[in-house]
């Protein structure tokens, strides 16, 4: 992990066409605003790894007799 020091407005780039800038600093918060392409889905990350849970199990819900009904239909 690369850690970087940033006070309130600065940034950095990331990949040449992604800007994280430090907007504000409260106590142990820091609140950053990022500015990239729309296609670029952004996540916090516990959000993030609520969507990985949900996607595994929604893999390991499938049976083959389910499979083999959804494309035999």
């Amino acid at each position: 992990m690369l850690a970087l020091s940033r006070k309130k407005g600065e940034a950095l780039i990331i990949n040449n066409n992604i800007e994280v800038t430090v907007l504000e600093v409260k106590g142990d918060q820091v609140k950053i605003g990022i500015k990239a392409p729309k296609e670029i889905p952004i996540y916090r990350n516990e959000v993030y790894e609520q969507i990985q849970a949900s996607n595994r199990e929604a893999m390991t819900e499938q049976s083959p007799d389910a499979l083999n009904k959804l494309f035999n239909s």
